[in-house]
């Protein structure tokens, strides 16, 4: 590519190879997207942003070929087409980075990567050739880098690892556009950097990317260009200067919306855990030493692989220390299942919500419920009229976003699952509540209240440990800051020290 065509693409020049016009799909009683237009140019990115409920995952599956539009047209070089399928999609150079994960734990990392294209080997079994499927992987490894082999098995790599793997599966295909779903949602701040970096390379090879995100810094640090969608409508474009934070979040809720991070209203407790010499089995031999006081917000960060998610493994009781342990109010205590850890006020909000906190296809109510069945019961029988009348309790506490608490879990938005799974424990009354990325996948509304409600637990005595990627997040939420490197605390800050650069510089190794 010569240096003026390079110059051409990397400001998204040129015809758009992508039209579409007047796209339009209703469900029954909700209009999904109403009349949305847009162009796609060669190597450019587009910002995608609003909040949940918008109209950004319609549009998604208009461009996927999973649902058609009930009117509108779509223009591929030219050709128009009222709706295409799966297969017209992907031969058409679209491929998608999901935010729910797409993979086969059983299978490597090489093999998710080719699914259904691997290379074959001659003879009459035609059986997979690993090792040129390995060699045929590992450039888009190397390219996202990534520190794992194409031969691991995709069981064996963390949630933001498993990431990577799709990235690497959509650059796989040659594509002419990658879209990403809140691609960065469980990447911690180093992977994020790259992942922009990555980004950055496809647009320069004439790559177009279609980047959606709630970390809105990032889609200001990686479009050309936004749009900003608002109850299945454009509501506004920024190019430019003009995309900067405030003129996003005031296009997606309709007015000005400023996400404060409260300080405490008053000082912190006492400890109430105190981890002493506690070891995991990814870093047996890395001591970890931490205190965790009542009525505080003790921020976790620290880059993939750092620990972080296996120490709340270990407090929450779900794996066992291999060496040292903690103690609660001073007490050792010896965790045999999470259940030994709910009996003793410490609960977690898991970073995969859907697969770890919340039974989808249950209603609202049973999964508010479902941890302490005996609190709802009388004579061994669960009553329905206690479950639903604690259900409604905490629906209005939280200002969960349903009809009714019978409605099914899985209908919710990202941010109403997180509060169900709040709902559940705070309706055990916890002493210690572990977040785990609390706002992965969260809307910048949803998150507000989020993070209300976690001050308002800390407020009222709560001990609150929160583990996030997010950098912004761990520095306005927290009251103090602990970072992981390799599996032990490297240093842990006061507000007032807390810094990209400080938690950059102990996240890496050093001091400060």
């Amino acid at each position: 590519m010569t240096a003026s065509a390079t110059a051409a693409v990397s400001s998204g020049a040129g015809e758009p190879f992508l039209k579409l016009s007047g796209l339009r799909k209703t469900y029954p009683g909700v209009v999904a997207l109403a009349d949305f237009s847009m162009e796609v140019r060669p190597g450019e990115v587009i910002g995608l942003v609003g909040e949940n409920g918008a109209g950004k995952s319609t549009l998604m599956k208009i461009l996927g070929g999973v649902v058609a539009p009930d009117r509108g047209v779509i223009e591929i070089d030219g050709v128009p087409h009222p709706t295409l399928s799966v297969a017209h999609s992907m031969a058409a150079g679209i491929a998608f980075v999901h935010q729910e994960l797409n993979l086969f734990d059983n299978l490597s990392v090489a093999a998710n990567v080719y699914i259904g294209r691997e290379p074959r080997k001659f003879g009459f079994l035609k059986l997979v050739d690993d090792d040129e499927l390995e060699k045929a992987v590992q450039p888009f490894l190397d390219r996202l880098g990534a520190t794992f082999s194409p031969a691991t098995p995709v069981a064996r790599l963390s949630i933001a690892e498993q990431q990577i793997v799709e990235i690497a599966k959509a650059l796989s295909l040659r594509s002419r556009l990658v879209i990403l779903d809140e691609p960065t949602s469980s990447l911690p701040i180093a992977e994020t950097e790259k992942l922009l970096e990555v980004i950055a390379g496809l647009k320069a090879h004439g790559i177009s990317v279609i980047f959606i995100s709630h970390r809105l810094h990032e889609v200001v640090e990686a479009s050309d260009r936004v749009l900003v969608l608002r109850d299945g409508k454009l509501v506004g474009t920024l190019e430019g200067a003009d995309i900067n934070h405030d003129a996003m979040v005031r296009l997606m809720v309709g007015r000005d919306l400023k996400v404060d991070y409260v300080p405490p209203s008053k000082p912190r407790g006492g400890v109430v855990v105190s981890v002493r010499g506690l070891r995991t089995s990814t870093y047996p031999a890395h001591d970890i030493d931490l205190d965790l006081h009542a009525g505080e917000i003790l921020g976790l960060a620290g880059l993939v692989g750092a620990g972080r998610t296996e120490l709340a493994r270990v407090l929450f009781g779900i794996d066992r220390p291999v060496g040292g342990g903690f103690a609660l109010n001073g007490q050792d205590v010896h965790f045999s299942a999470s259940s030994d850890a709910v009996a003793a006020g410490i609960f977690l909000v898991p970073e995969d919500r859907k697969g770890a906190g919340l039974v989808l296809d249950f209603p609202i109510a049973q999964n508010i419920t479902l941890p302490n069945l005996r609190a709802y019961a009388k004579n061994g029988l669960v009553s329905r009229d206690a479950e639903l009348a604690r259900a409604r309790q905490s629906r209005s506490d939280l200002d969960i976003r349903a009809a009714d608490v019978s409605q099914r879990t899985s209908s919710l938005s990202g941010g109403n699952q997180q509060k169900v799974v709040l709902a559940k424990w705070l309706a055990m009354k916890p002493r210690v509540l572990i977040f785990d990325e609390p706002t992965r996948g969260i809307d910048v509304g949803a998150k507000a209240e989020i993070y209300r409600l976690m001050r308002e637990l800390s407020d009222s005595g709560v001990a609150v440990l929160m583990i996030s990627s997010d950098m912004e997040e761990v520095i306005g939420v927290s009251d103090r800051v602990a970072v992981m490197h390799e599996g032990h605390i490297q240093g842990t800050l006061e507000r007032a020290q807390c810094s990209e650069e400080n938690i950059l510089r102990l996240a890496v190794g050093k001091s400060i």
